[in-house]
């Protein structure tokens, strides 16, 4: 596969995924508003802090270095499909282990919720470790999915399974509201199920049929997809095997990143159970955005950069056209997160408050509801560019760099985890966005410098996507001090007329933002029309 097909797959994967992550957000948002009228803030702060938590902890320590490591892995041509899949089953024994530590933690290290309040907190820690653990089931079949760029399969999946999970917690909120903890931990066992559900009978459809035999899929019966030795080769690859323990080490503290207020507030009692369930609302609120755009744009990206540019090998001694086309879409990309990003920042802070009391009520729109996100409005801003940065040096970066980062991932978590702790016990729950700043702006750093340390003997310099036009910056410090303005005058104590007139303000602001972009980013214009829109490329091509 060339590169320039690489990368219309790769735009393919990431226009689809955007979709899906809008319909993932658009239905938790309508969930989370819908479970607001029927259950009480501290069941949401057990179910969406410390059970989701464990979940994604499971599975993310489970799996992630598998993905990473595999999707790089077979970029080349020197991996064996049989020896990866094998490596990849390695993640059930591996989720199995984690899963019985998490719930022996869960369950008896942990301070449990008042039972009269949040009820059937044991099972509930059970079932979701098990959802985890049955979502493994599929991670096979999704790397498979992925590197062969199976778009539509992973829309599919998702979108069945989310409407399934959402249809269960409203059955069960409505008919079965005593039930407490186990309506969310079903529905969540409901969502894995799909979600393998779906990954099985597609690929039992595809393998050996004409489809699949066009497309030189390396695979032809079910058999192959379980874990087996094939005639003349070992087990597993071992370069493969060494490369995902440096991403295993690397995950580990990534997920402390990633997670980390998550932890501080479950391990160290910070907030009550109410307050984490309002600071998670509005943690999912802010980043509603962030993550139907740049994570889709992360995840696809990260395997075209894989595919296109070979693991730890100077520039120079690469092919010279896939260094310029990944210089070139590093250079995109990061214009127009960046942009993304600019906007989201400007325009969150005058409308936090007017977003938060539409959703919530006065639960959420008093209080530090507004100011924390305020905060994550700006906080999206170093998202977006460590996003696509980190994607970058993660496909580039050799495995004794990776080993290298570990250690600088190492003193971020450490960092990270002090500075959240002691910034909430100064700020409350502002201190963990303010912690994830600083974070979040010493990994852009060292990412930034990897990346003009990579191209510092080419004549590319995509780091310049950094750098948005005057306009653009004129119009958005122009449309900043507008709607703040109509945010004083306007919102919200006065009725919907003047809450109309403010969103009208903020309207036309934005209008005058495009029209900046599409006049001075006429590259970036390009790019997303071509690359990111379907109905753009297809016309394109």
């Amino acid at each position: 596969m060339s590169s320039q097909d690489v990368l219309r797959s790769a735009s393919t994967l990431a226009s689809y995924n955007m979709l899906l992550q809008v319909m993932f957000r658009v239905l938790t948002f309508l969930l989370n508003a819908f479970t607001l009228r029927f259950v009480s803030k501290e069941l949401i702060g057990v179910v969406n802090v410390r059970l989701t938590l464990l979940y994604s902890t499971l599975v993310f320590l489970s799996r992630e270095a598998f993905r990473r490591a595999c999707l790089s892995g077979v970029s080349g041509t020197n991996h064996s499909w049989r020896q990866v899949i094998n490596l990849l089953w390695l993640t059930l024994p591996l989720g199995v282990l984690w899963a019985a530590l998490l719930i022996c933690v869960w369950l008896w290290l942990l301070e449990a919720p008042d039972p009269q309040t949040v009820p059937y907190y044991g099972p509930a820690v059970v079932m979701f470790a098990v959802s985890g653990v049955q979502e493994l089931l599929a991670e096979p079949l999704w790397v498979l999915a992925q590197a062969h760029m199976f778009v539509r399969l992973k829309v599919v999946a998702e979108s069945l399974a989310m409407i399934a999970k959402c249809s269960i917690t409203v059955l069960l909120m409505v008919f079965a509201r005593e039930w407490g903890l186990y309506i969310f931990s079903a529905a969540h066992l409901v969502y894995t199920g799909f979600l393998v559900l779906c990954y099985a009978v597609y690929f039992i459809r595809f393998l050996g049929s004409k489809e699949a035999a066009k497309k030189g899929f390396p695979l032809h019966r079910v058999g192959e997809l379980l874990p087996c030795r094939a005639d003349g080769e070992p087990l597993v690859d071992w370069s493969l095997a060494q490369l995902t323990w440096s991403f295993f080490k690397q995950s580990f503290l990534k997920q402390i990143l990633t997670e980390g207020e998550r932890y501080v507030m479950t391990f160290l009692n910070v907030l009550s159970f109410g307050d984490q369930g309002v600071y998670d609302i509005v943690n999912n609120l802010g980043s509603m955005v962030a993550r139907f755009i740049f994570l889709p744009i992360e995840e696809s990206f990260y395997i075209f950069f894989a595919k296109v540019l070979q693991r730890g090998r100077d520039v120079k001694s690469q092919k010279q056209e896939d260094v310029a086309i990944a210089a070139e879409v590093l250079e995109c990309l990061l214009k127009l997160v960046l942009v993304v990003g600019l906007i989201i920042s400007v325009f969150g802070y005058a409308y936090a408050l007017l977003a938060l009391d539409i959703y919530g009520g006065s639960l959420l729109s008093s209080g530090a509801g507004p100011t924390l996100l305020r905060c994550y409005s700006c906080y999206v801003l170093l998202l977006a560019v460590n996003g696509v940065t980190e994607c970058f040096v993660f496909a580039a970066m050799s495995q004794k760099e990776v080993d290298k980062y570990n250690f600088v991932m190492l003193a971020l978590s450490v960092s990270f985890l002090f500075l959240s702790y002691m910034l909430t016990w100064w700020a409350g729950s502002v201190g963990f966005i303010l912690a994830n700043c600083l974070n979040m702006g010493l990994r852009i750093v060292h990412s930034l410098l990897y990346i003009h340390h990579y191209f510092r003997t080419t004549q590319w310099k995509p780091l310049r996507g950094l750098l948005p036009s005057p306009l653009l910056i004129l119009a958005l410090a122009v449309s900043a001090v507008v709607t703040a303005l109509s945010e004083g005058v306007f919102c919200c104590d006065s009725g919907w007329f003047l809450r109309l007139v403010h969103i009208g303000v903020g309207a036309l602001c934005l209008l005058c933002v495009f029209v900046a972009v599409l006049v001075t980013e006429t590259r970036l214009v390009q790019f997303v029309r071509t690359q990111l829109l379907p109905q753009y490329r297809t016309k394109h091509t």
